[in-house]
C-alpha cells in the first residue's frame, strides 16, 4: 500500500502574497528594505553593498531601499519603476513582496503586482497626508479583489509621533474605503526609516495599541481568502509516459484554481461536459487525499475522455460560464497603441488561449475621481475601462469577483505577443 504524502499543502499555505504601493517618496522601498534587515534576510555582501552605495551617494545612513530598488535608472532618479519581487521568512509565514512603483504613468506595473496579492500595504507620508495616489491605489486594490487592506501611516517621526495627525489621516482613509470594497482594513503608524512599529511595538508611540506591522502578517488570516466551494481545475498539460511499463497511464496536470478535489469526488469536464470520477491525485512526492489552492497536481480519471490543455474539471452541478461574450475592466499595458473598439487580439484565460475582437467601451474610468466617461473611444496606456469582448472560442470563465483565478485575463498583442490587457471579467454568458 503506497503511503499518502501531504507535505507540499502546508507549506503553501503558509505563504503570503503582499504588494506595496503609495504615492513618490512614501518610502514603500525603505519600508520593504527594514523587513527583510530586521528579519535578517539578506546576506552579509548585500549589506555591505547597499553600506557602500550609501556612503558613495552622500547618504549620512544606510539606505535600505537600495535592497529593493535594483535598476540603475531607479537609483539615478530615486524612485521605483519595476516591481521587485523580494522573498523572506519568519518562523511563523514565508512572504513574497511585490514592491511596486508609486507614479500614475506606472499603473500596469501596479496592477501586475497587486493582481496575485493576499495583501496590499498603502503608504502615506504622515506629513502629506492622503493624496491622489493613495485614493488611486486603494480603488485599484479594491478593483483587483485584494482581501486585505494595510494603511500605513509613514514617517510618523516628522510630526513627533502624533496620535492627532494619526487619528485624522485613519478617519479620512477609513471614510473614502467605505465606498469601496475593501472587506478588511488595518491602520498602523510607522517610521520605516527607523523601525518604529515594523517588527516590535514603538516606545514612541505608546498611544497606538495595535500590532506591529510584521505582528499583523504573520496573523493575518488568509485561508478562508480562496474560494473552497467552486471546484476549477483548468488542464495545463496531458501526462501520456511513452515507457511500456504505464503504457495506460493518462493523467491530467495543472493548478488547483478553487474547490477542493479528492479521489471518488465526481467531475465533468468542459467544454465537452462529459462526467467521471477522479481515481488519483498525484504530486512528485507521492498521492494526496485531497488538493485545494494554489496546489499543482496530477489527477487520473475513472473513464478515458478526450480531454486537452485548456479544458476545465469541475463539478456536475456547480460550473462556470462556457461563453464567447464578455464583460471586462481592462487595464491597457501598451505605450504604442491604444485599446479601440474593433482591435483584434489574443487572450490568454487560465491554460486556454483564443483570438478576440472589441465589440464595444462602455466607459473609461477615472480611478480618482471614480467618474465614467461613457463618450471614451480608446484605451491608452494606463487608463481602465469597460468592454465587450467576443472570443473565437468559448472561455470556461467566473466573475472576478468570485474567483480571482478563472475571473482574470491577459489580452496579447498579435504582431508582437506582447501583454498589452489585462482583465477582469465582470459579466460571461
Amino acid at each position: 500500500m503506497t503511503a499518502v504524502v501531504e507535505t507540499p499543502a502546508q507549506r503553501q499555505m503558509d505563504l503570503l502574497r503582499f504588494a506595496t504601493a503609495g504615492s513618490v517618496d512614501d518610502g514603500k522601498s525603505t519600508l520593504i528594505g527594514r523587513l527583510l534587515y530586521d528579519s535578517k534576510a539578506i546576506f552579509t555582501d548585500q549589506l555591505e553593498a547597499v553600506e557602500a552605495t550609501s556612503r558613495s551617494r552622500g547618504d549620512e545612513y544606510t539606505n535600505l531601499a537600495l535592497l529593493t530598488d535594483g535598476l540603475r535608472a531607479e537609483r539615478e532618479q530615486g524612485i521605483t519603476i519595476d516591481v521587485a519581487y523580494r522573498y523572506f521568512a519568519t518562523p511563523r509565514r514565508k512572504f513574497i513582496i511585490a514592491d511596486t512603483p508609486g507614479h500614475i504613468q506606472y499603473t500596469r506595473n501596479m496592477v501586475t503586482g497587486a493582481s496575485t496579492a493576499d495583501l496590499a500595504l498603502i503608504l502615506v507620508d504622515a506629513r502629506k497626508g492622503l493624496v491622489e495616489q493613495s485614493r488611486r491605489h486603494a480603488f485599484l486594490c479594491s478593483l483587483l479583489r485584494v482581501p486585505h487592506l494595510v494603511l500605513c501611516v509613514n514617517k510618523m517621526d516628522l510630526v513627533d509621533y502624533s496620535q492627532e495627525v494619526f487619528e485624522r489621516i485613519a478617519d479620512e482613509f477609513t471614510s473614502f474605503a467605505a465606498k469601496l470594497e475593501a472587506p478588511d482594513l488595518t491602520v498602523i503608524p510607522i517610521s520605516a526609516l527607523h523601525g518604529d512599529n515594523l517588527v516590535s511595538r514603538s516606545e514612541n508611540m505608546p498611544w497606538y495599541e495595535g500590532p506591529s506591522l510584521l505582528h499583523h502578517l504573520e496573523h493575518v488570516h488568509i485561508a478562508s481568502d480562496r474560494n473552497l466551494v467552486d471546484v476549477r481545475f483548468p488542464v495545463q498539460y496531458v501526462i501520456r509516459p511513452q515507457s511500456t511499463t504505464v503504457a495506460d497511464y493518462r493523467g491530467y496536470a495543472g493548478q488547483v484554481a478553487s474547490g477542493v478535489l479528492k479521489p471518488g469526488d465526481e467531475v465533468m469536464v468542459l467544454p465537452s461536459g462529459f462526467t467521471t470520477k477522479i481515481t488519483h491525485i498525484e504530486t512528485a512526492d507521492g498521492p494526496l487525499r485531497e488538493a485545494y489552492p494554489p496546489m499543482s497536481v496530477t489527477i487520473r480519471l475513472a473513464d478515458e475522455i478526450d480531454i486537452a490543455r485548456g479544458d476545465m474539471i469541475c463539478r456536475p452541478n456547480n460550473a462556470p460560464a462556457v461563453a464567447q461574450d464578455i464583460e471586462a475592466m481592462i487595464c491597457w499595458m501598451d505605450e504604442t497603441r491604444p485599446l479601440t473598439v474593433g482591435g483584434k487580439y489574443s487572450i490568454k484565460h487560465t491554460t486556454r488561449s483564443a483570438r478576440t475582437v472589441v465589440r464595444g467601451l462602455q466607459y473609461r474610468l477615472d480611478v480618482n475621481t471614480l467618474h465614467r466617461d461613457e463618450s471614451a473611444t480608446s484605451l491608452a496606456l494606463n487608463e481602465i475601462g469597460r468592454v465587450k469582448l467576443r472570443t473565437t472560442v468559448p472561455l470556461l470563465a467566473d466573475e472576478y469577483r468570485r474567483n480571482r483565478t478563472t475571473g482574470g485575463f491577459i489580452i496579447i498583442d498579435e504582431a508582437t505577443n506582447r501583454t498589452v490587457g489585462a482583465g477582469m471579467i465582470i459579466e460571461a454568458g
